[in-house]
């Protein structure tokens, strides 16, 4: 290979010649290495398209993935309130406190030193209104995720988070608070911890009351600031909808108080009292003793979250009666001036029956039989009504079947079938007393309002629908299906009127207005066999009878003592209510009407 020799300029005479000797270029290493970094460039920039053109959606997708985060809606729910706005449920927010005690902690304390729960316990203790060895019981030997309380006041968490104790966290959600109490327990009924519905409209109208929310996906930067372009117009929307019932709180009130004033009073097992206009089928009141806190649900026992009065069934006796008179009178085998011979005691079928006061009170009209609650006279006057065609009305009016409500868990009565009806006589007599046959007392108060409808089937209910903010709905609009005749209707009505006036429901009777009424007490039946001693006292009231549209009925479940009736036991719970009533739906007096005798010819 030739040598390169340069020669370097002479600086001076003295200098020598200076040869400096370059080694020669390796052209092929050089190839080589510029050839391998082509390579991998060309690679880097295959890969790159590759990624870009081919992979780039689902990159794309994996890193939103990373940047977003999901968070689940809280499940607000939706408030409840009564038909005057009243608050009946509401979402509110409170606060759980949780304790890690591995890392108890106080402020100024050296970075390596630990409390023990005891030490902690008596600084929690005041703010949480709870004995310190409870609290230190609650920790035991726990490390981490102890539960120390639940549902308390955003205030009392401010406190307790300026105790600034490591180890102590906090949980800040929605929590289902019950204003009233117990006073609308049995039908509105509660969420459990979990905030999960378990009874009355929490659980059967589930979609409705929970509130509009979605899961929201916030994109974040790479030091986990929320970024605005992740959230979408409305996705924080939440709406004012709340829930109306047709319940008024005042009138639930007395009704709750007067009705456990008498079950304490006679030792009874239950009892239900429920108020209903009976135009539209709206309730006024609907409430049962004995109820329970949805507030703290725990401390009682599951039997209680049930509405008995639209999930059991019971034989209503007397109260029945009046039905029974308006489908004689439609079918026109009863008119205004029926006589029967009451003899105090009949056979029908080897079975023998008789007046619950062993009377016999001769030759009495319909409205006397109704005054004195005849049996016997009920039986013979219903004996005009052939078998198949009172059978054919009892089926028609809904004995058998479930009651068209919105109210959770309503059942179907019991009716016997066609055949055993009208081939035994025995049936078409009990029934003509109200007994043989079983309904809920919601349906009988849907039959009530019948009679007091001008003879419509109204729909029982307790809500309202969902209204925006402070509006409000009012009263619906009179409706129901035509079932009897209103001339039919207007006639019971009047002589009901008798019942208090002269008879049985003397105890309802209010100076200055028109009330009609009828008392009832039944043997109690369980599993087709009557049980001795065991009785289901009853009143139902129809008010004002000069312009009819209220019915107020009360039902008392196995009252004790031997003058446990439906006019001692029942009767008085339904005039307070009928006084609270008057003076809530501000019902004048009105003077003394014309007489009974004259009404019962018109």
């Amino acid at each position: 290979m030739p040598v390169v020799t340069k020669t370097l300029p002479r600086k001076s005479a003295g200098n020598r010649h200076r040869v400096l000797h370059l080694n020669p270029v390796p052209t092929a290493r050089l190839i080589a290495v510029v050839s391998l970094l082509l390579i991998g460039l060309g690679g880097l920039a295959i890969r790159l398209g590759w990624l870009q053109v081919r992979e780039g959606q689902k990159l794309e997708a994996k890193a939103r993935q990373v940047q977003t985060e999901k968070l689940d809606p809280l499940g607000r729910r939706r408030s409840i309130v009564d038909r005057e706005g009243r608050l009946v449920a509401i979402d509110e927010e409170r606060v759980t406190v949780w304790a890690h005690p591995r890392y108890f902690h106080f402020p100024g304390d050296d970075p390596g030193q630990r409390r023990s729960t005891r030490e902690v316990a008596i600084r929690l203790a005041p703010l949480l209104g709870l004995d310190p060895d409870l609290l230190v019981a609650r920790m035991g030997k726990q490390r981490s995720g102890v539960k120390l309380a639940t549902n308390l006041e955003p205030s009392i968490g401010s406190r307790l988070k300026a105790l600034r104790i490591d180890g102590i966290d906090f949980e800040h959600g929605p929590q289902r608070v019950y204003p009233q109490g117990p006073l609308f327990a049995n039908v509105v009924g509660f969420l459990n911890l979990e905030r999960v519905p378990q009874a009355g409209l929490e659980q059967s109208l589930e979609r409705d009351l929970r509130s509009q929310e979605s899961s929201i996906g916030i994109r974040r930067g790479g030091d986990g600031t929320p970024l605005p372009d992740g959230l979408k117009a409305g996705s924080m929307f939440r709406d004012d909808l709340k829930l109306q019932l047709t319940l008024d709180t005042r009138l639930q009130r007395v009704a709750q108080m007067e009705l456990a004033r008498q079950v304490k009073k006679w030792s009874a097992k239950r009892g239900v009292a429920m108020v209903m206009d009976a135009r539209n089928g709206e309730l006024l009141a609907l409430t049962s003793v004995p109820t329970y806190d949805p507030n703290q649900f725990w401390r009682h026992k599951p039997g209680l979250f049930r509405e008995w009065s639209v999930q059991d069934i019971y034989e209503p006796g007397s109260t029945f009666k009046p039905i029974n008179i308006a489908i004689g009178l439609q079918e026109k085998v009863l008119n205004a001036s029926t006589r029967v011979n009451d003899t105090g005691s009949l056979q029908i079928g080897g079975w023998p029956i008789f007046n619950n006061d062993k009377s016999a009170y001769g030759l009495i009209d319909l409205p006397t039989t109704l005054q004195v609650s005849s049996n016997v006279a009920m039986v013979k006057a219903m004996q005009k009504l052939k078998p198949a065609i009172y059978w054919q009305w009892l089926d028609r009016i809904g004995i058998g079947s479930a009651p068209d409500t919105d109210l959770p868990g309503a059942v179907s009565g019991q009716l016997k079938s066609r055949s055993t009806f009208i081939e035994n006589p025995i049936e078409t007599a009990t029934a003509a007393f109200g007994q043989g046959f079983a309904l809920t007392p919601l349906k009988a108060l849907q039959l009530h309002g019948m009679l007091v409808n001008g003879g419509k089937l109204v729909s029982p209910h307790i809500t309202r629908g969902l209204r925006s903010g402070d509006n409000l709905a009012t009263a619906g609009p009179a409706n129901g299906l035509q079932m009897l005749d209103p001339a039919v209707c207007a006639l019971v009505l009047n002589w009901l009127e008798t019942v208090v006036e002269k008879g049985s429901g003397k105890a309802t009777q209010v100076p200055g207005y028109r009330i009609g009424g009828k008392t009832g007490t039944a043997q109690k039946a369980a599993n087709g066999v009557y049980i001795s001693g065991a009785r289901i006292t009853s009143f139902v009231a129809h008010l004002p009878i000069n312009d009819p549209r209220y019915v107020v009925l009360v039902v008392v479940d196995e009252p004790q003592g031997g003058n446990a009736y439906g006019s001692t036991v029942a009767a008085p719970v339904a005039k307070s209510i009928i006084e609270a009533l008057l003076v809530i739906e501000q019902i004048p007096p009105i003077k003394p009407s014309i007489s009974n005798k004259t009404l019962s010819k018109a």
